[in-house]
């Protein structure tokens, strides 16, 4: 196959025409089956088949005119593309300046071998910093990646980076691969996907939230013919004839199960075949996904620390999730797509802490020493906190005790459960409080629903925030953020005592915060 940098203008591949048509007619086939089942009239079924074929060409038009007036090519110097129906647009990136080239291939898009390429500068100035190629045949889309990551680059960019550190392996990484155990030419696997780790996924809250939502959505659309077998009625009649605790019982034990099962399918198709690789030296490349592919990669040089991230019942699992702190992640990007950070999916935490150590090239993790404790001061503020959370539920109680809908017990016991619930998450909030500096991160590390620990590199920091609220200032605490061009821009360090703070400030970056202080 020739060069994709020839400077040729090109096409994108004619097969998204099709795939987007595919992509239109899909729903079609169970919709028509549903309306079958539910003895929908024939005419219209067959009205509904042709308004829903008068989109799809509609659509398939509108996809053929925008591949038509779709141009692209590569040369030398900058990658550039031409586009656009309504309006045309010719924009470019500087080749010097391409920092990640991305692959996604959706269902439709696998079904015709095409993959959609995202060709990025690392930027956040989110579109302007983003050429979208949808999409390009799968074998000219890895070509495109290597040609515009690596086919004129340097190996001097890579010289300041320390050499990859093999980590001894332990029973706790069984299923992953070490640098030295896994390596084809230019690239060394660092992680792969273990099966067993899917148990994690059953702990994931996030993920049944998002089965439950869909179930509700599924029954909302197919209400009628829901009502057609006469579920609802079934459901009535079974309330009717038992205890109506027993149906709350059996109704919570079938959605938790419905729950974990469909959180784990959630994860099997974003992380099957999950595989993070060092490229060429310098870039990290994180291939994921059962039903749509990705490819993300990170240049190191763009990496300023990772983040732990350890949700509620993950971390009663000892289990964790790791996220890069890097530059180039766009944070409305990433409300959207979070796992475009994602350096390994939920995992068992000693897997999680040698992937940080291979990622960071460090011979130890840094999340494995001991943290600075906090002020007591700050538990009593998470105490008050809590309980001020608590009041809702038990001026709740007590206005169903008044109605009559509860007994004086039973709002008694409602009133005990709610303190003795929040003065747990407040102790549990104040044990997840630390930080600690070591030569080249500081350390910051607070949360209780989702506990997070981040390593950010003390040369990445460029700032510092001071928060002091008028309760902190009473407790002689504050809130110091450390500013940066990466990730979510400021990383806390919460409730520590104002000499605490502002020795910590001085001692991560010296020299950096002095200047505001003097004048005090």
């Amino acid at each position: 196959m020739s060069s994709v940098i020839d400077g040729q203008w090109r096409r994108l591949d004619p097969k998204t025409v099709a795939a987007a048509a595919v992509l239109v007619l899909a729903p079609l086939v169970p919709t028509a089956g549903v309306m079958f089942l539910s003895d929908a009239n024939p005419a219209t079924l067959l009205v509904t088949a042709l308004i829903w074929v008068g989109v799809a060409v509609l659509i398939a038009g509108f996809s053929a005119a925008e591949w038509w007036l779709t141009w692209y090519r590569i040369t030398d110097e900058r990658f550039e593309l031409r586009h656009g129906v309504l309006t045309r647009n010719h924009r470019w990136i500087p080749r010097e300046r391409i920092r990640s080239v991305d692959l996604t291939a959706d269902p439709g898009h696998r079904l015709f071998r095409i993959t959609t390429v995202k060709v990025g500068t690392g930027g956040q100035a989110g579109d302007s910093s983003e050429l979208k190629l949808d999409a390009i045949a799968r074998h000219h889309a890895e070509s495109l990646r290597q040609e515009l990551l690596f086919g004129g680059s340097s190996t001097s960019d890579t010289a300041a980076y320390r050499e990859p550190v093999t980590m001894p392996s332990t029973a706790a990484s069984a299923g992953a691969v070490s640098t030295a155990a896994s390596t084809e030419v230019g690239e060394a696997t660092l992680a792969r996907l273990n099966p067993t780790w899917f148990r994690f996924s059953a702990l994931t809250l996030s993920f049944m939230l998002i089965v439950w939502g869909a179930i509700a959505s599924g029954i909302g659309s197919f209400k009628e013919l829901l009502e057609a077998f006469g579920v609802f009625d079934s459901l009535e009649q079974a309330v009717l004839a038992t205890s109506l605790w027993l149906v709350v019982a059996v109704g919570a034990a079938i959605a938790l199960v419905v729950g974990v099962l469909g959180a784990i399918a959630l994860s099997v198709e974003m992380w099957w075949g999950f595989r993070l690789t060092r490229e060429r030296g310098d870039t990290l490349r994180v291939k994921r996904g059962l039903l749509t592919t990705r490819s993300v990669s990170l240049e190191e040089r763009r990496l300023r620390g990772v983040e732990l991230a350890e949700p509620l019942l993950l971390r009663w699992a000892r289990g964790a999730r790791l996220h890069a702190v890097a530059t180039g992640l766009n944070q409305k990007t990433e409300e959207h797509q979070p796992d475009n950070k994602t350096l390994l999916p939920p995992a068992p935490r000693a897997e999680t802490h040698r992937v940080a150590a291979e990622v960071l090239r460090e011979r130890e993790s840094p999340f494995g020493g001991e943290l600075h404790r906090h002020p007591r001061a700050a538990l009593r503020r998470r105490i008050t906190w809590a309980l001020v959370s608590a009041v809702p539920f038990i001026a709740a109680a007590v206005a169903a005790a008044v109605i009559g809908w509860l007994s004086v017990a039973a709002t008694a016991a409602v009133g005990v459960v709610a303190v003795a619930v929040a003065i747990g998450f407040a102790l549990d909030a104040y044990r997840n409080l630390g930080h600690a500096i070591t030569d080249r991160y500081l350390i910051s590390r607070s949360g209780t629903g989702i506990r997070r620990t981040v390593a950010l590199q003390r040369e990445g920091i460029i700032g510092w925030r001071i928060r002091r609220t008028v309760f902190q200032r009473r407790s002689d605490l504050l809130t110091i953020g450390a500013t940066t061009a990466a990730g979510n821009s400021v990383y806390e360090v919460r409730d520590v005592s104002t000499e605490t703070g502002l020795r910590l400030a001085e001692e991560a970056v010296p020299g950096l915060l002095a200047p505001f202080l003097q004048r005090g």
